[in-house]
């Protein structure tokens, strides 16, 4: 399959609609004009017959054969001759004997008072027009037989079909003009967005892209925009993320290798043994939460919706269970249960890791209870965790979910960012808000039927317009 190139393709669609234009009038041109010009060839028999129709003895028709012959080459000569021939004293010399029978053949059958007809001479057609007359000195009825070649006709079709050509090709090279037009005007926009993908290829996303002037080129340029935008918050995610991991990870390796070397230097860095190796194992276990996390948020990151295991439980089984595990982590801390009632429809695993991190974060800033509750609503269930500590700043409240940002108790960064995804997985949103009590953390979860409720009034609203259009019509 042969590949072309834009511009090749603008040249090919202008030459392909010239030819198709020319293909259509090389073929519905002659044959219509054709026909205009043979009703044009009647009109003037007629009318040069209706001047004299009045007065046969005045006809002048050709007097002989040779008369007749050189008749054909006057393009627009009428001749004229009467039957029968005693209604007229000069009704000159008809034309040749084959074409006379026919003539008079017709004359004779016709029945309206007139009628046109063509025959056949040769090469060249005859257009001839028979109208019934009386002489007025005799009473006596005949017929009057004009008749043309069409020469006259040919004349005319080839002569507009010349100008028509002329024509054609001054247009096919003015319509040349708009296609040159088109390739640069199509060049320089496309040149400029294939220069920014080679340096978005080569992960070069600073510069800008700004087209101006057509709508569409306008809409590209800001879908192009948004699209370097989110590349280039994605690469400074992707830069912050291994910044952060590699300061996370770094301080407990340097603990766990310092440690170790000074064990087989035969240097206790703690009283004991025992106690070194106690610390030992707690970096190693803290650098082991740290790397499930961060993989656990990109796991979260590459799941999509439809890869939820939904259900529907109870939000007591769940808070509860959440409330038993962190309730010795502070025991000045009460975490207190409400509306355990509430069923909830969502992924369990899911919810209970969004549920783990709100409460473990509630109990590094609570000063005595923290409040774990589900409330209902249309389309949904709304799940909040508040405790008593301080309130945030407003500005620092824009920042909470995203990741690696610690606010002054944070342990990785992660655990709200987390809390967001699995929002956003089950098409919810989370939010804080500071309250008379403290803080508040409060995360949407509607319900799976929700989009089918929308899509069904969609396709309602969809099935009135229909309704509303054939009544209309």
């Amino acid at each position: 399959m042969i590949k072309v190139n834009l511009t090749q393709r603008i040249w090919l669609a202008f030459i392909s609609l010239i030819l198709l234009v020319g293909l259509s009038i090389a073929i519905v041109y002659p044959l219509s004009i054709k026909g205009t010009l043979t009703e044009e060839t009647y009109r003037m028999i007629e009318q040069i017959q209706a001047q004299n129709i009045n007065s046969p003895t005045d006809f002048n028709p050709p007097a002989n054969q040779y008369e007749f012959i050189d008749a054909q080459n006057q393009s627009r000569a009428v001749s004229h001759f009467v039957y029968p021939e005693s209604i007229s004293q000069q009704y000159g010399s008809p034309p040749p004997n084959e074409l006379y029978v026919e003539m008079v053949t017709n004359a004779v059958n016709q029945e309206p008072q007139r009628g046109r007809y063509e025959i056949q001479f040769g090469d060249a057609t005859i257009f001839y027009v028979i109208s019934q007359v009386k002489n007025p000195e005799t009473n006596e009825s005949g017929y009057l037989i004009s008749y043309m070649f069409d020469e006259y006709r040919n004349s005319m079709v080839d002569r507009l079909w010349e100008r028509l050509l002329y024509l054609l090709m001054l247009t096919s090279v003015l319509a040349l003009l708009p296609a040159i037009w088109l390739k640069y005007y199509l060049q320089q926009p496309l040149t400029i967005l294939g220069n920014h993908l080679d340096q978005i290829a080569n992960r070069d996303w600073q510069e800008p892209l700004q087209l101006e002037g057509d709508e569409d080129f306008e809409r590209l340029s800001t879908q192009f925009e948004r699209m370097r935008s989110n590349l280039n918050s994605y690469d400074r995610a992707q830069k912050t993320f291994i910044q952060h991991t590699s300061h996370e990870l770094k301080t407990p390796i340097m603990v766990i290798k310092s440690y170790a070397q000074s064990v087989k230097d035969g240097i206790m860095p703690k009283e004991s043994l025992e106690q070194t190796m106690e610390v030992i194992t707690e970096e190693a276990n803290r650098m082991e939460r740290r790397v499930i996390e961060m993989l656990y948020f990109t796991k979260l990151e590459q799941m999509k919706q439809n890869q939820l295991n939904r259900s529907t439980f109870a939000f007591g089984g769940l808070a509860y269970q959440i409330e038993e595990r962190f309730r010795y982590q502070r025991e000045d801390v009460t975490i207190h249960v409400v509306s355990p009632e509430v069923e909830i429809n969502g992924d369990l695993d899911q919810l209970e890791v969004l549920l783990e991190n709100l409460v473990e974060n509630a109990l590094r800033y609570a000063d005595n209870n923290i409040w774990i509750s589900a409330e209902p609503y249309t389309t949904g269930v709304t799940i909040s965790v508040e405790n008593d500590g301080e309130s945030i700043d407003d500005n620092e409240i824009k920042e909470l979910f995203k990741p690696f940002y610690k606010g002054n108790k944070g342990k990785f960064g992660l655990g709200l960012a987390i809390v967001k995804q699995i929002a956003e997985l089950h098409h919810g949103s989370p939010r804080v808000e500071n309250t008379d009590k403290g803080v508040r953390f409060v995360i949407t979860i509607p319900n799976e039927t929700y989009e089918e409720l929308v899509d069904t009034a969609s396709k309602s609203k969809k099935r009135d317009r229909k309704k509303e259009k054939k009544s209309d019509q």
